[in-house]
């Protein structure tokens, strides 16, 4: 929809966007009733129209503010990451229960301690938090989150977390997503060995 719009275009066809997307048009066409998107026969959605509406059921009309446990390496390198701010999202608090990380920069965060997330929390009305601990934290820092109004959790740690079912957990389990690349680099050797 970005591009459509840059490009100048009125209209665009679910057909289009099915095939920018590299999914069937009337996959898209279902999708887009999900939020009442209103099209015209052999015309399409009006393109700036259509992208409100997007930006507004996925929430990413008015700018987020994140929270993320865990500065180490991987917390380091999503603090940094320039491509958050495409959806409206920005880590704007960076904590970690390491002494020798607090006080530390950042991103231009600086890291803080454990002890002010839920005050930080309240002031800038953050209800996204991701986990970037060790797993062992994972659980305790989940409930801390969520104590503090966090009702959105993108965890990176393999622990499965209990928590109320109103909080929604994304899980990113890297491990498991190697594991997978390894198992389809190894089904296209197998098949490609007999030729």
């Amino acid at each position: 929809m970005k591009h459509a719009a840059e490009q100048e275009s009125s209209y665009i066809s679910s057909s289009e966007i099915g095939r920018k997307a590299g999914v069937p048009g009337a996959q898209v066409r279902k999708d887009l009733l999900c939020f009442k998107a209103k099209g015209r026969p052999s015309v399409g959605f009006h393109v700036l129209t259509l992208r409100k509406d997007l930006e507004r059921y996925l929430g990413l009309e008015h700018s987020r503010s994140v929270a993320l446990v865990g500065a180490g390496n991987l917390g380091k390198a999503l603090a940094q990451f320039p491509g958050f701010a495409q959806y409206g999202m920005k880590i704007t608090l960076l904590l970690d229960k390491d002494p020798q990380k607090i006080g530390s920069v950042i991103g231009g965060l600086e890291i803080k301690g454990m002890d002010v997330l839920p005050l930080i929390a309240k002031e800038k009305r953050l209800k996204i938090g991701i986990i970037t601990t060790p797993a062992s934290e994972a659980q305790l820092v989940a409930e801390q989150m969520v104590a503090a109004g966090i009702i959105s959790i993108w965890n990176f740690t393999p622990t499965r977390l209990s928590l109320p079912e109103d909080v929604f957990i994304r899980y990113e389990d890297l491990s498991a997503g190697l594991a997978l690349l390894s198992q389809k680099a190894a089904e296209f050797e197998r098949n490609h060995n007999h030729e």
